[in-house]
């Protein structure tokens, strides 16, 4: 397989093999391959935790479990968890 990289990111798969962590550059890009891999199945992951979570509370709505939220409050609540607090 021949594969056509822009010159920044053969650059960047020469300094890592220059470093010293990688033996080769085949290396680096197996090693990149394999980090979108992990990357795209964390994010599948992710995806169906969403789903279960906006199905419970679909389900507590149909057994009449909901509550009005303040709007300011949901806002800051979303910017915590998004900052990992």
């Amino acid at each position: 397989m021949d594969v056509t990289l822009p010159p920044e990111l053969e650059r960047l798969i020469h300094d890592k093999v220059a470093t010293g962590l990688y033996t080769s550059e085949d290396e680096v890009i197996r090693e990149a391959l394999r980090l979108l891999k992990d990357r795209d199945e964390i994010r599948i992951l992710a995806v169906e935790d969403l789903r279960r979570e906006i199905q419970k509370g679909l389900d507590q709505l149909d057994r009449g479990e909901s509550v009005l939220l303040d709007p300011e409050r949901i806002k800051i609540e979303g910017r915590r968890r998004r900052a990992g607090g």
